[in-house]
């Protein structure tokens, strides 16, 4: 039987390959294997909010990215006693996300995202036993020292260059 932190030090070394436009997926039990190069699977013997919360201490160390994370639209509105358990999941989740927000997507748009990204770049799909239907937590990676706004501010600034002509030396 393999050590049970042998998936842990697997994702220390594949996240530590991972930047910015890549996705980490935390899957539920019956998120489907892929065949395509790029899309690497890692089995964790723990549920998905373990998972996650080890994965954000991972990346947590690191200054090249940050997670933005999206949870199904569906996750919110599963009922207990369709789903035995998910009230007790979506807890532990809140827990997990070390104060990340969340942002929710229907689950059909973020498996969509995820084909269309994993055409170009490398995917990380860690596999729990998690048997609770809309449970997986999808993370895209994002530059961690460069943000949305400063990019904004750059392409802003460079349009008023060329706008005025100015020709700045390097």
């Amino acid at each position: 039987m393999p050590d049970d932190s042998s998936w842990q030090t697997a994702v220390q070394r594949q996240v530590g390959q991972l930047g910015y436009r890549n996705w980490i997926v935390i899957a539920e039990a019956s998120f489907p294997a892929h065949s395509k190069p790029g899309i690497r699977q890692v089995n964790a013997p723990v549920e998905v909010p373990e998972a996650l919360d080890y994965v954000l201490k991972t990346l947590e160390q690191t200054e090249n990215v940050r997670p933005q994370i999206y949870v199904s639209r569906e996750l919110r509105s599963m009922e207990n006693d369709f789903a035995p358990g998910i009230d007790e999941l979506r807890k532990k989740l809140q827990g997990s996300l070390h104060g990340h927000e969340t942002t929710e997507l229907d689950q059909q748009s973020l498996l969509t995202l995820l084909e269309d990204a994993s055409r170009s770049f490398d995917v990380l799909v860690i596999r729990t036993p998690t048997a609770l239907p809309y449970s997986s937590v999808f993370l895209e990676l994002q530059p961690g020292y460069w943000d949305v706004d400063s990019e904004t501010r750059l392409r802003d600034r460079i349009e008023r260059e060329r706008t005025q002509k100015i020709v700045r030396p390097l």
